[in-house]
């Protein structure tokens, strides 16, 4: 062991550390959705009386004391002061957070494990907004996320269509030569696979991007680096050796936002889901109508639904306000045994 190593540890340490102190910030933030007012004098003494009982040779019960009245003070100022939530799937650093960040950068992020978790916290109140992936023009539609879209009474109330690009993150003073493999979720991999080959990486499959970008942060193994986004170096302090190494320039997600209530506003772009009957040129029978009035579809996918049945995402531009559009989902509407319209909302593009 040398002082070189020991900072290294100490470095890692303060990694962990700010990332819990985030995580705790976040749990105080959505505690406020169960709380009618911020100060609550009785756990406070309760958290303080309990950590002062942690010391040790080298931790005072008074700093401890003093860290933890600095830590909760912060706490009540971020319940105070902190606006709207927007929940996204993953860890902070992911695509999702800066899909957030495209669409309103004044929103607080939390991230969810999945996206399921997005659904429900937003459907119960916990969360203001949610926002997910719902295709990849390499990777199609996501599945998980268009299911969740049929069984849910969300509303979308905006969207995302975002340049997906790569970046290989390594610890800061890493030398790129003495790099031997790579961590990173497995579609990113393979989306960057020429480049791996290229430069004789071994690819090791991470369940998360950002997720692989923490693990790299805080564990710092040796000749590693990970791929995620740009948002992910600077989250956990690493170094870019490389932008943009996807083998294909198209990588393009297109997420949308949720919420519980419907636009107030309406936007350019609609969202309809609907099953037709089991009958020949039912489904032509729906596209045809916005063929006769010249409405653009920018989005047609289907998916099972019930057993035999299947269901139809449809996106066209278009308001809600416009009588033709009225009109026409009117009769969607009827001549459909499922139908839900999801939303009239504006669309941001970051490419």
């Amino acid at each position: 062991m040398d002082l070189n190593e020991i900072r290294q540890k100490i470095d890692q340490l303060d990694c962990q550390i700010v990332q819990l102190l985030k995580n705790r910030m976040e749990s105080a933030r959505i505690a406020m959705t169960f709380k009618e007012t911020t100060f609550d004098e009785q756990r406070e003494k309760q958290i303080l009386e309990v950590l002062s009982q942690c010391e040790s040779a080298l931790l005072r019960s008074d700093f401890i004391k003093d860290v933890y009245s600095l830590i909760l003070k912060e706490s009540k100022n971020i319940q105070e002061s902190i606006g709207p939530v927007i929940a996204f799937q993953g860890e902070h650093g992911a695509y999702s957070e800066s899909a957030c960040m495209v669409w309103d950068p004044k929103l607080a992020p939390m991230p969810c494990h999945e996206f399921a978790d997005v659904f429900s916290g937003v459907e119960q109140g916990v969360y203001d907004y949610g926002i997910v992936p719902v295709e990849n023009t390499l990777g199609g539609m996501v599945g998980a996320v268009n299911g969740q879209l049929i069984k849910s009474d969300l509303h979308i109330v905006g969207a995302v269509k975002m340049a997906i690009n790569h970046c290989l993150l390594a610890v800061p003073g890493t030398d790129y030569r003495a790099i031997r493999r790579v961590y990173s979720h497995p579609q990113a991999l393979t989306q960057c696979r020429e480049y791996l080959k290229r430069h004789n990486l071994e690819p090791v499959a991470h369940y998360d991007t950002a997720g692989a970008a923490r693990i790299l942060a805080e564990e710092r193994p040796a000749a590693t680096a990970a791929i995620a986004s740009k948002l992910s170096s600077r989250f956990y302090n690493l170094s870019i050796i490389q932008e943009q190494i996807e083998d294909l320039d198209t990588n393009q997600t297109r997420f949308v936002v949720i919420s519980r209530d419907a636009n107030k506003n309406h936007g350019s772009k609609c969202s309809i889901v609907f099953a037709t009957p089991d009958k020949a040129g039912a489904l032509f029978g729906v596209l045809e109508l916005f063929a006769k009035k010249n409405i653009n579809l920018t989005r047609i996918d289907s998916m099972p639904d019930a057993p035999g049945e299947f269901a139809f995402f449809l996106d066209f531009e278009g308001s809600i306000d416009d009588p033709e559009v009225a009109g026409i989902l009117e009769q969607v509407e009827q001549s459909c045994h499922h139908y839900r319209f999801l939303g009239c909302y504006d669309e941001k593009v970051a490419l």
